[in-house]
């Protein structure tokens, strides 16, 4: 995994401009600590920095080919077939790197070369002969691609920061941004950066641009298809694809390991790998997260309604594992609260994120690649909001609940421009516009189909982002096998009565799984993300926020209302009655999200423009 950065620019040739490259690579640096590299042809710089996870003597970027230069972020699970297919079409190659692999077959296929990948990637191509500029990001949007494009050029970069350095982008806050924000926040619009003028390549999409400016495609989408298959035909199909998603992403030239939390998706991948580790006599190592005093403050919940930590020792000692807890404390939570929403450029999911970012840390210290179980739940039914009709059949997103609550706290003035009910409810209704259904589909089947592309394009983007972002500012790469498209295709027409198998959330995927996990892991009912229960950090946030509120330079009253800061901070948050986002965020997390936008908000310190 890697930064790539680029600028193009048709009337000014940036010969001028190697600091400004340089600046973008230096500030993406952390994605890719083993090497840099930089392009410059007439109109055109690339930057690149290299984590190096494949073939690392070789591979280095930029890399050209036949008038073809590449920059990528990612990695191809399927290299070894496309190798063979380019030789047979009477390529050769000099080493064993996926780049290489990448390039050339941009440049015997162009654009359709897309159709045949399959891995996680951000790239950009520098046609030296056309002088025309090729961008693409993979199905699932794992990895990132953010741009700004200013009448005759554009600039792009992995993170946002890194498009800052250059001269062409300052960094703006619209109401369109403050909406999102203060309404949608930890998420956003799929292809928005927030920040006025920034954009982002949405999941399955390609673009070029040109002396005509930039034309944009969606090269893949989900498509409704009869599903032919009964449940035994079902469950050895989907079986095949994620066992083969998750062997193709064990392939690596550096230490590699597994995220193992004890619940069902990533038992199942830890599994997976152990048993192919040790078919190569090699021992499999583990990691999970946990926080200080977590057991003596644990309460169950709806959501939550056990420990992890008793099913991670069971499954360690199932595969035979070499395991590894990392134990978090309050106050480095905190903390980290700022280097991980400057990770993201943006305020996340608050403890969420900055205890992923500290685990990728700790992680790092001995592995460069981690594989992890995120996406099985959006594509497979595992959350609650597909199993409750009151949820599934709601106006807008049903992971937040909470527009009217937000809203009541902005400005009025700015709460009137915005139309917040209304501006959430188009944010989703945009989304299944045009959603590819079968023809006779129940009002049942419709909702789901819905709910399915919501949690696709949403739900699982905001976490996708999470894992992106606070994996690589560490510099350690993180897989995720779920998102294989293969899988988001075969899921999205799989009959909801064989995905809930026994009335259970992923019940289909529990079925698979009874060949590789004891059955009570693999039938336990879901636990989300851990988080801590420890009342010091809910203490540590909310002292935080109060004294934030009460320094000269506060920014947050921008956004929101004097008097509505002051009641939430005289009820410790009790006026605000709903989670802030999903089932992790509640009060402690929403006065965490709010630090982090202040803090947002001094660190860019973007022009508002409202």
């Amino acid at each position: 995994m890697c930064g790539i950065a680029g600028w193009t620019d048709f009337r000014d040739d940036l010969e001028q401009y190697e600091n400004v490259i340089a600046e973008m690579s230096r500030r993406i640096a952390h994605r890719g600590p083993d090497a840099k590299g930089e392009f410059y042809d007439r109109g055109c710089r690339l930057a690149h920095r290299r984590l190096s996870v494949i073939d690392p003597a070789n591979g280095a970027q930029p890399m050209s080919f036949g008038g073809f230069t590449i920059v990528y972020n990612g990695e191809l699970y399927n290299t070894a077939e496309l190798r063979t297919k380019l030789k047979n079409l009477g390529h050769t190659f000099d080493a064993s790197s996926d780049t290489e692999v990448l390039l050339k077959a941009f440049a015997e296929w162009g654009e359709g070369c897309l159709d045949r990948l399959n891995g996680i990637y951000a790239f950009a191509v520098w046609n030296r002969q056309t002088r025309r500029l090729f961008l693409a990001r993979d199905r699932a949007g794992v990895k990132p691609l953010f741009y700004s494009c200013y009448g005759c050029g554009i600039v792009f970069a992995s993170e946002i920061k890194a498009l800052f350095a250059c001269p062409r982008v300052k960094p703006e806050l619209d109401e369109e941004g403050a909406a999102a924000l203060m309404l949608l926040g930890p998420a956003r619009k799929g292809g928005a950066g927030v920040f006025r003028g920034i954009r982002e390549l949405r999941p399955g999409e390609c673009a070029y641009f040109d002396e005509n400016g930039l034309h944009k495609r969606v090269y893949w989408q989900l498509t409704a298809m009869p599903h032919t298959e009964d449940l035994a035909e079902t469950a050895e199909h989907l079986g095949f694809l994620i066992r083969d998603s998750i062997e193709r992403q064990l392939v690596s030239d550096v230490p590699l390991c597994t995220f193992l939390s004890g619940g069902l998706d990533s038992s199942l991948i830890s599994a997976v790998a152990a048993r192919r580790y040790a078919e190569n006599g090699r021992k499999l190592s583990t990691y999970s997260i946990d926080y200080k005093d977590n057991r003596e403050n644990f309460v169950a919940s709806e959501f939550q309604p056990d420990e992890d930590a008793p099913w991670i020792v069971k499954m360690s000692e199932y595969i035979g594992s070499e395991h590894t807890n990392v134990v978090i404390d309050s106050p480095a939570l905190a903390e980290a609260l700022d280097p991980s929403m400057t990770a993201r450029d943006l305020p996340g999911m608050a403890d969420v994120d900055s205890s992923l970012y500290l685990f990728c840390g700790e992680v790092r210290k001995r592995f460069t690649v981690a594989v992890s179980g995120e996406c099985a739940d959006e594509l497979l039914g595992g959350y609650p909001w597909y199993h409750k009709p009151e949820l599934l059949y709601a106006e807008g997103f049903p992971w937040a609940r909470s527009t009217e609550k937000r809203a009541g706290l902005l400005r009025p003035e700015l709460a009137r421009r915005i139309s917040p009910l209304e501006y959430v409810r188009n944010a989703a209704d945009e989304t299944v516009r045009g959603m590819s259904c079968l023809d006779g589909e129940s009002r049942e089947d419709t909702a789901r189909r819905r709910m399915f592309l919501l949690n696709f394009y949403w739900f699982m983007q905001t976490l996708l982002d999470r894992k992106d972002r606070c994996s690589m500012a560490h510099g350690l790469e993180v897989r995720v096998p779920f998102c294989d498209h293969r899988i988001a295709e075969y899921a999205y027409n799989i009959p909801w009565e064989m995905k809930s198998l026994g009335g259970r959330e992923k019940g289909l995927v529990r079925r698979i799984s009874e060949k590789y996990l004891p059955n009570d892991v693999a039938w336990r009912k879901k636990s989300p993300y851990p988080k801590t229960h420890n009342p010091s950090y809910a203490k540590l946030v909310f002292d935080r926020f109060v004294k934030l509120m009460s320094e000269p330079d506060r920014r947050l009253t921008i956004l929101l209302d004097r008097s509505a800061i002051d009641e939430l901070t005289a009820t410790e948050g009790r006026s605000f009655s709903e989670n802030w986002y999903g089932q992790l965020m509640t009060t402690p997390q929403m006065f965490a999200y709010l630090i982090q936008l202040e803090m947002w908000l001094r660190t860019y310190d973007p022009k508002i423009l409202f």
